[in-house]
């Protein structure tokens, strides 16, 4: 919990007992349903949860802004930017059932107002958001066919609406057919050399 208070000092009493809750409800529901691999769970702050917060370095989201998270698994991007960004709407979609069974519950035992979830492939949700947010749950050629038609056309922040993708490693052969992709290395935010690699991905997308 110092890792979250390191780099969001200006966190409410309500944001830290959220936060402070994340640990012994991901350990007490992974006994149950694996959603996080046994061995990150000790380091569920910094591999998990900091990393879901990356995108915060990189976009304060707007109050009101609408976001998707694709492929949420345990609920990382989503749960981590829920309690940072309370006033935005999260909208959390697996095709994993069992995987948003905690989610749910996670969000219920933090009192997560602002998160809805969906058991359904993305193809299928039919709404608009401002931003898609992801942890590298495909390449990104893929993901843009999944997303296409998703993006909001009204601009409220001070990106463009568009992908938030968590994704390390050399991109360069994965994003090249994109002019108008950026990239923030996360080691320019966190010293711990897990984020050496990592990076956020933003790709505006055009309204329909």
């Amino acid at each position: 919990m110092e890792l979250i208070l390191k780099y969001f000092p200006d966190l409410n009493d309500h944001q830290i007992k959220q936060f402070s809750a994340l640990k012994s409800l991901y350990e007490d529901w992974n006994s149950k349903i694996n959603v996080v691999s046994r061995k990150d769970i000790e380091e569920i702050y910094l591999k998990h949860v900091l990393h879901s917060l990356g995108i915060a370095k990189v976009i304060q989201f707007k109050e009101g802004t609408k976001l998707l998270d694709v492929g949420t698994g345990g609920g990382f991007p989503g749960i981590p930017l829920a309690i940072l960004f309370p006033n935005c709407q999260f909208h959390l979609v697996d095709s994993i059932n069992k995987k948003l069974k905690v989610v749910n519950a996670v969000a219920d035992a933090l009192e997560l107002s602002n998160i809805k979830t969906t058991h359904s492939r993305v193809e299928a949700i039919d709404d608009t958001y401002d931003f898609i947010i992801s942890r590298a749950v495909t390449y990104m050629p893929e993901f843009t066919k999944w997303v296409k038609g998703k993006t909001a056309k009204k601009q409220q922040n001070d990106l463009k609406n568009g992908i938030f993708y968590l994704k390390g490693g050399d991109l360069s052969e994965e994003l090249k057919q994109y002019t108008t992709v950026q990239m923030y290395e996360l080691s320019q935010y966190f010293d711990e050399p897990f984020f050496e690699t990592k990076k956020v991905v933003y790709l505006p997308m055009k309204y329909k």
